[in-house]
């Protein structure tokens, strides 16, 4: 009898560890992305060679509603971070296609951000922002359209978030510009960190980014 007891602890003991081992592993923690760990390319070359210790530099811009925004209401916040322009119509409409289902799954949540910076401002004035947030039903509590001048908007892609590339050719980049933006979404955490990248014309890719997005709410 005393064997008998002993076989069933030690079959359920197995049992237990391959739950929590195997079948339920814990995930290893999001990484920390600094200048160093992304294509050189995207990354101004003043901070090209940092390897620890970034986070998104101070900006101020303007939103749909006319309203400043600077990243200091960044701080505590899980943010979702793309670049795109109003007039694009190949991978943007795509981009925010995946934005409003982001949108749509946290806008209950006071702790997200979502920032869509656009690349031609001089098209993208507020008054064209806000008819395009309104088009995709962003609430500006938590969907910000930002514009302002093109170098601000520029530097800050090319220090902070890194998802504008030169073009091949001169003048022609997103809306005549020298540069690319990518179709990256840039996950940002409570400390404005950088902790991950995102295909944002892959719903796969934006359920992972979801996924991590609840991690990082729940302190991983």
């Amino acid at each position: 009898m005393k064997k008998i007891v002993f076989i069933s602890l030690l079959l359920i003991s197995c049992v237990m560890v391959t739950y929590f081992f195997i079948l339920n592993p814990k995930e290893k923690p999001l990484p920390i992305i600094n200048p160093v760990d992304v294509n050189p390319e995207m990354v101004d070359s003043s901070i090209s060679r940092k390897g620890f210790g970034h986070t998104i530099g101070d900006f101020s811009f303007t939103d749909q509603n006319g309203k400043e925004f600077s990243s200091n209401e960044m701080t505590g916040k899980v943010c979702v971070v793309e670049y795109f322009f109003t007039t694009c119509g190949t991978i943007c409409p795509k981009m925010n296609e995946q934005m409003m289902r982001i949108h749509n799954e946290f806008k209950t949540n006071p702790n997200v951000l979502m920032l869509s910076f656009t690349v031609d401002p001089e098209t993208d004035t507020v008054e064209q922002m806000k008819r395009y947030a309104d088009g995709h039903g962003a609430d500006a509590k938590q969907w910000r359209f930002l514009t302002g001048k093109k170098e601000a908007l520029y530097h800050v892609a090319r220090t902070s978030f890194f998802v504008l590339k030169p073009a091949e050719a001169e003048n022609q980049g997103d809306a005549g510009s020298d540069f690319i933006h990518t179709n990256n979404f840039v996950l940002i955490d409570q400390k404005k960190q950088i902790r991950g990248y995102y295909d944002g014309t892959s719903p796969t890719e934006v359920n992972q980014l979801m996924h991590d997005m609840n991690r990082l709410i729940s302190n991983e």
